[in-house]
């Protein structure tokens, strides 16, 4: 990004960009928020002091999204029988209107995990959604591991899912690392609880625009360009 802030803390128009996520959630009426925080930590925890609701969780390692989530173990273990949303600190074109339309769906639905995916009609560089012949969700494939037909899937992954905590715990205890860059992924954890027996759903209600998280100075462009755009429509 250009910057020695940590990447949630990187201004966009005018905001740190996690705050747009602390505020699509509480719209979305989740009021009891973890925040995993690892690279200057200090400065992230004194810029958000002030925000309501939310519990820091220390990741002194980066290992991978899954050990972020790891690292929430022990306040997971004190919600057991809650329902677990896990999302992405760079994603501030989150929506709550597509979060509460999710949670309903998992209400409903009981199943273990939920997946918000999206349709894109360029989904290069996201994780595709495969089903089988019913519909019914498969695996997440990542593109560089996505055979020529999987690339052709537009339902994209868009780092967003609904857990039963209870399903969430023990699908934590299996993840493994065997991977190229030896970290431990959270979208392994869908793929875990299916083994298992339970009940796991691919839920295309997302918007495309969601999906502008950032990663690079182009990318913040991108999502204050759309930002300022719906402002003035506003």
């Amino acid at each position: 990004m250009k910057s020695d802030l940590p990447k949630v803390l990187v201004p966009v128009a005018g905001r740190p960009m996690i705050t747009y996520v602390l505020d699509a959630l509480r719209a979305a009426g989740i009021q009891d928020i973890l925040l995993v925080v690892g690279y200057r930590a200090d400065l992230v925890r004194s810029t958000l002091d002030d925000q309501p609701g939310l519990t820091f969780v220390d990741q002194t390692e980066q290992l991978g999204t899954g050990h972020a989530v790891m690292m929430c173990r022990a306040e997971l273990a004190r919600r057991r029988g809650s329902m677990v949303l896990v999302v992405a600190g760079d994603s501030p074109m989150m929506q709550s209107s597509s979060l509460i339309a999710l949670q309903n769906e998992f209400r409903q639905a009981k199943p273990a995990c939920l997946i918000g995916t999206a349709s894109k009609d360029q989904p290069q560089g996201l994780g595709r959604i495969v089903r089988d012949s019913e519909g019914h969700f498969q695996k997440i494939v990542e593109e560089k591991d996505a055979t020529p037909e999987e690339r052709r899937v537009t339902e994209v992954n868009m780092s967003c899912y609904l857990f039963d905590c209870d399903s969430l715990l023990a699908a934590l205890d299996q993840i493994g690392n065997n991977n190229a860059q030896k970290e431990y992924y959270i979208t392994d954890a869908p793929g875990v609880l299916q083994q298992q027996g339970r009940s796991v759903i691919a839920l295309n209600r997302l918007q495309p625009v969601e999906a502008l998280s950032i990663n690079t100075p182009d990318e913040l462009q991108v999502v204050e360009k759309v930002l300022l755009a719906e402002s003035s429509h506003s």
